[in-house]
């Protein structure tokens, strides 16, 4: 394959170049562009191993699986690879242009000022009214270039010298568009039946010179980056739990250091035998760019974005098949990425993920720091220093007190996501469950783990949780919003299952939102915090024993006493001693928590669950 004269800025031929994270050469991909609806119309013909079609999916696709979005338009564009070669990394860069292309009016489209008080909306309005755990909200530096093909070209050389760590660094041009960008993320990869994931959270942001290990050590130890990488972690492993036959493995921490920034990040694993297309979608799309939970953090970000985000936060796809014929996916997230359009409009978005501990002036600073790169690359800030050692950053993560630093964050984590698990055979004749999704995908967890403990388990969500008499015990989910609104068509719906159980005496479990609408069918005050436990992880007292498990929500029950007469019988409370909180509760044949033992922050999730799944199930129906 011809570089030089695919590199012509003049051609209008479509291709890829892509250097994968280590590699010594650079990819090269010819072929057509096509426009699709669907991400199952994404061209996967069998035939030859190999790459087959390299797919620009844009955020709108999540309209696919009927979430909110602010719907721009973008195409999903497919690259059908009819020519692939590869060429050494320092060939390649003795061709690309060397001298960033002039651009001119640059700025974000919304102003530090504008994007504080976004900022604090958020905070305030979504974390702070039970709407989720943790939200992302971008803003885009916009500039305008006159030969963009040339810009882009020069940019991908500087990211290729320049940047390190990243995931993919790669240039798309299809002729319509022209994106390049070093992403650190892989979002979600499928080779020899593995699927893999890769959330990644926490920034620190290295200061002028080399980065110091005392810096670095602090901010390991800042409990905001602890809490957003552990929550976003959270939320990949509940889609390794519809993707992977038996859910993910956590393998991890790690640093991810790059040219202006250094991150934390996790590795999941798990075997699973879906079509790469239909692992796309459900994976749309990764925490790190949205939130949590996922289909309202869709929701959270139309509202307070007010615009389509095109291709941030979506992700490039490169999906083909391997020397058995097995199907193979690549697909890194699109971030650290400038859109430039034949016009010469160069747009680069970037987001801040706002947690309960953020602050407006941080976030500000974060969106700065995650832009720096490829507007450096482009010409537009200046380079970062170098920084002493190698390519990969092995001097900071050989450290041994950051190696410890690392280690230590999954001293109190539940093992049961990071020990290696098989599959568990269920007798035909174990509890039958029903989990009643409330719009938070913790119930695939939920669900993994009830098998492991033997029980045979069916997921519906709340619009659709059909009968509830052929199951032996139903479990009412957890889910966003807020508990305490009478008109709310989901309360009302989750409500309706909670009072038919307790009615005909059969076993129920309720989690979180579950949990706190049961509380408020048995009398008990609703109460929303002055801080949300979002991600928190707590000791408590759960009937007499000491339990560390985890927290996401906002409201809570409140009761003076640790015991309740009902109309269902007697119930036993675990109260929190200092304000009353009710953090689990168990009568007849029934049961709550406000924590998720489902969660990697449970530690003694498994056993608290396994306890209450013996209880209900060996308590006879109440008539």
């Amino acid at each position: 394959m011809d570089l030089l004269t695919l590199l012509d800025p003049t051609q209008q031929r479509p291709f890829a170049l892509l250097r994968r994270e280590g590699a010594a050469h650079i990819e090269i991909f010819t072929g057509d562009v096509t426009s699709v609806e669907r991400l199952a119309d994404i061209p996967l013909p069998d035939g030859r191993p190999g790459p087959a079609t390299l797919a620009l999916v844009p955020y709108r696709q999540i309209t696919e699986r009927g979430f909110a979005c602010v719907d721009d338009g973008t195409p999903l564009e497919c690259l059908a690879v009819r020519a692939y070669g590869e060429v050494p990394l320092a060939a390649a860069l003795a061709l690309l242009p060397g001298t960033p292309e002039q651009a001119r009016d640059g700025g974000f489209d919304i102003s530090d000022e504008e994007y504080a008080e976004t900022v604090g909306a958020v905070l305030r309005d979504e974390i702070g009214h039970g709407e989720g755990a943790n939200f992302v909200v971008h803003r885009t530096f916009t500039a305008r270039v006159d030969h963009p093909l040339r810009a882009a070209l020069a940019a991908f050389r500087r990211l290729l010298t320049r940047e390190r760590g990243a995931y993919w660094t790669f240039l798309v041009h299809t002729g319509t568009r022209t994106l390049v960008g070093a992403t650190p993320e892989r979002h979600v990869s499928v080779e020899d039946g593995l699927v893999m994931m890769n959330p990644i959270s926490g920034t620190f942001r290295h200061p002028d010179g080399p980065a110091e290990r005392e810096e670095l050590l602090e901010f390991l130890a800042d409990p905001k980056e602890i809490d957003e990488l552990y929550m976003v972690l959270d939320e990949e492993l509940k889609m390794m739990a519809t993707v992977a036959d038996h859910g993910g493995q956590v393998v991890g921490p790690y640093l991810k250091e790059m040219a202006h920034l250094t991150h934390t990040e996790y590795l999941l694993a798990g075997r699973g035998s879906r079509d790469v297309r239909e692992v796309l979608r459900e994976t749309m799309f990764a925490p790190t760019v949205t939130g949590s939970p996922i289909e309202n953090a869709f929701r959270v970000i139309a509202r307070h974005e007010e615009r389509g985000r095109r291709y941030y936060a979506g992700v490039l796809a490169l999906l083909g098949h391997d020397a058995e014929g097995r199907q193979t996916l690549d697909a890194p997230i699109l971030i650290r990425t400038a859109e430039i359009t034949p016009d010469g409009l160069l747009r680069v978005p970037v987001g801040a993920t706002l947690v309960r501990h953020s602050t407006a002036a941080g976030e500000v600073a974060e969106t700065h720091t995650k832009a720096a790169g490829v507007l450096a690359a482009l010409g537009l800030r200046p380079a970062a220093a170098p920084r002493q050692g190698t390519e990969s950053g092995v001097q900071l993560s050989a450290d041994p007190d950051v190696r410890a630093a690392l280690t230590a964050r999954n001293d109190r984590l539940a093992r049961f996501w990071l020990d290696e698990r098989g599959p568990v055979a269920t007798q035909p004749s174990a509890p039958r469950a029903l989990i009643v999704d409330a719009e938070d995908t913790f119930t695939g967890m939920l669900a993994h783990q009830m098998r492991w403990l033997g029980h045979h388990v069916t997921r519906r969500p709340w619009t659709d949780p059909g009968p509830l008499d052929g199951f032996d015990l139903v479990v009412a989910g957890p889910g966003p919003g807020d508990p305490t609104s009478p008109d709310d068509v989901k309360m009302r719906a989750m409500r309706e299952v909670i009072t038919a159980r307790l009615r005909g005496g059969r076993p129920l479990l309720a989690v979180c939102l579950g949990h706190q609408l049961l509380c408020g069918l048995l009398g008990l005050d609703l109460h929303r915090r002055d801080a949300p436990y979002q991600g928190l992880q707590r000791e408590v007292d759960l009937f007499g024993r000491t339990r560390r498990v985890g927290f996401y929500s906002t409201f809570t029950a409140l009761c003076s006493a640790g015991a309740l007469t009902t109309p269902y019988g007697p119930v036993e409370l675990a109260r929190d001693p200092g304000d009353g909180a009710v953090h689990a509760l168990r009568g007849p044949a029934f049961a709550g928590v406000q924590f998720h033992p489902e969660s990697v922050l449970s530690e003694d999730g498994l056993a608290v669950l396994a306890d209450l799944l013996k209880a209900l199930t060996e308590v006879p129906a109440v008539h």
